[in-house]
């Protein structure tokens, strides 16, 4: 039996999957945290890497592994491949102006046909352009720039020189620097952003070995690795028509398609996945987390809430949440905050919080998905997935508010499972993808009311809360 690891190296820790490469079956699993915050040193996900595979049991009899990845995260490198300051997550919206500035120097349309998308603070372009504007010594340091999971690849490759700093098409797709329609870098967008040029990693195809490791850690296959998101639609198999809805400490709505897309409005970022084909996708600021504020306003955990949202009527007898906590980017409001409205004596329970709470994470996630819908993707199912995802309340007012049918696959690692999928996919050497996955059956959810007047009357309120 010939084992394959996947690793997630997440916002908020590292996970790792060691399956069987032929049957897909789970062998064993490990995790370490990650430490809070928007910018973290590289060097703590490395740590964290460690500690993942010790709780796993080590990487000893694995044959060949691969990294999903936070995405957008910038590493900036020096000469000698030492970071040059703490890496900026994807979070971090310090940038924002950043992204503003880079749109109105060529214009969103521009932007979108050059690499599929439009600034916006998360994207790797912006925070570069932020480091020229208030770090320049440190960007002038800057010679090389890389993501989270490419750099986790080349540390397990021993981390010396460049020559093996490589990332893949998924990840490349998200930096604000690469086409997805040419299947190239932008040299020209990169220099914009850091006011000079740098070394870039290679880019890979979707099961093209990056090399081996240096046996510090691993000494087998490296596959090229992936986007987070690109990794969970490996994990689920989707196809054209899947729409992955993930509600984590973001909350992703992201499809596969056969053809790149170019949204001048800014909604729909216009990523690669890790198979050949595309991954548009809508992302937000503000999902599980939603869920977390509610519940401790409220002094009960996550089963507790959904127990009182499930007591409240469909739109909480008008209590709408526009949950813009940490400023938004689907619609791009990163200086937005969060408000309650229509607020009244009889409507402001703890279970009309706590509808109001789902209701407004649910909208927000059917907003990307009609801003999917408008740039030309195809939506025909939802897979239901991410933390948040296993709520009772959030699986039985999702089909509702989304208006689709609505499929929950089993719970899992869905990024290490990827990840691990296209480590067998690597070892396998072959051009077809692995047969198996790591999701099983999913189970599709009851459609038990309709609820377009709940999408109707947050949309209503929605605009209020633009920026002044």
């Amino acid at each position: 039996m010939s084992l394959v690891a996947g690793v997630d190296s997440s916002t908020q820790s590292c996970k790792i999957v060691i399956r069987d490469a032929d049957s897909g079956e789970l062998v064993r699993t490990g995790r370490a945290p990650h430490p809070n915050g928007t910018e973290v040193h590289p060097d703590r996900w490395w740590e964290a890497l460690r500690k993942a595979v010790d709780d796993a049991g080590g990487l000893h009899d694995v044959a060949a592994l691969s990294v999903g990845g936070q995405q957008h995260g910038m590493i900036a490198l020096d000469a000698s491949g030492e970071v040059v300051r703490e890496a900026l997550l994807w979070n971090d919206t310090r940038s924002a102006q950043a992204a503003t500035d880079l749109i109105g120097e060529l214009g969103e349309q521009e932007w979108a046909d050059a690499i599929g998308s439009v600034p916006v603070a998360s994207l790797t372009v912006s925070k570069l352009r932020w480091l020229r504007d208030a770090e320049p010594e440190n960007a002038a340091r800057t010679h090389a720039v890389a993501l989270p999971h490419d750099w986790l690849t080349w540390k397990l490759a021993g981390g010396k020189g460049f020559d093996g700093l490589v990332t893949d098409r998924s990840d490349a797709s998200g930096t604000g620097y690469w086409s997805p329609a040419s299947e190239g870098y932008r040299h020209d967008l990169l220099e914009r952003g850091l006011g000079h040029s740098a070394l870039l990693p290679r880019v890979l195809g979707a099961h093209e070995q990056a090399g081996t490791g240096s046996g510090e850690l691993f000494g087998g296959l490296l596959g090229p690795g992936a986007g987070d998101n690109a990794a969970a639609a490996l994990a689920l198999a989707l196809g054209p028509g899947d729409v992955a809805v993930s509600i984590g400490t973001s909350g992703v709505v992201s499809a596969i398609a056969d053809a790149p897309t170019a949204d001048g409005s800014g909604l729909v970022t216009g990523f690669a996945d890790a198979t050949g084909r595309y991954l548009p996708l809508a992302c937000t600021l503000n999902a599980a987390r939603v869920l977390d504020w509610a519940a401790q306003l409220l002094g009960v955990d996550h089963r507790g809430l959904a127990e009182l949202a499930l007591q409240a009527p469909s739109g909480a007898d008008g209590l709408v949440l526009v949950p813009y906590f940490e400023g938004e980017r689907t619609p791009n409001r990163p200086r937005s905050t969060a408000a309650l409205h229509g607020m009244r004596l009889s409507n402001t329970t703890p279970a009309h919080i706590a509808r109001a709470a789902v209701e407004a994470l649910l909208c927000s996630l059917a907003d990307g998905i009609d801003a999917l819908r408008a740039a030309g993707v195809p939506v025909q199912r939802a897979f239901l997935i991410g933390g948040a995802a296993q709520s009772a309340a959030v699986q039985q007012l999702a089909p509702g508010i989304l208006g689709l049918d609505v499929l929950v696959p089993t719970p899992g690692e869905y990024v290490a499972d990827g990840a691990a999928r296209q480590a067998a996919w690597v070892l396998s050497g072959r051009d077809a993808q692995p047969e198996w996955s790591a999701s099983g059956e999913p189970r599709v959810l009851p459609v038990r009311e309709l609820t377009p007047q709940v999408r109707e009357q947050y949309a209503q309120v929605r605009e209020l809360t633009a920026e002044r």
